[in-house]
């Protein structure tokens, strides 16, 4: 009996992930739109993006380049195309928790899950071109 507890205790959180509804586009532009949030993945920094008006984003990897890019709703879940890729949408499926909202990228699920880390008003800081000497 104890271990039948134990099973479904360990089992209860992954049940209540499968149950969240995904953000909508509308909900994921209101909660987002004039912020810039730091993302988390695996107990790391992993990158920061700011959302513009007119569904405009701009992403970095924290190395101070940035790109340039805008997100769009498709069949459910909100994909950015970027200036380095346009015809290589990013799908994921954004999920409002009580820490922050959760991100599930759709285009391989196993392989990224980001986590708000830090949301700001301040714009995010991007260097010029690289300059050589």
């Amino acid at each position: 009996m104890m271990i039948r507890t134990l099973l479904l205790t360990a089992l209860l959180p992954l049940s209540a992930i499968a149950a969240e509804s995904p953000m909508t586009a509308e909900e994921f532009d209101s909660y987002s739109q004039g912020k810039t949030f730091y993302y988390g993945a695996e107990g790391r920094a992993y990158g920061v993006e700011e959302y513009l008006s007119d569904r405009r984003v701009r992403w970095s990897f924290l190395d101070g380049r940035c790109k340039e890019g805008h997100w769009y709703e498709a069949n459910g879940l909100i994909c950015f195309v970027y200036e380095d890729g346009p015809d290589d949408p990013q799908c994921w499926t954004f999920f409002q928790r009580p820490a922050g909202i959760v991100a599930r990228f759709e285009n391989d699920p196993l392989a990224t899950e980001l986590y708000e880390v830090e949301k700001s008003t301040e714009p995010m800081q991007c260097m010029g071109p690289d300059v050589g000497v």
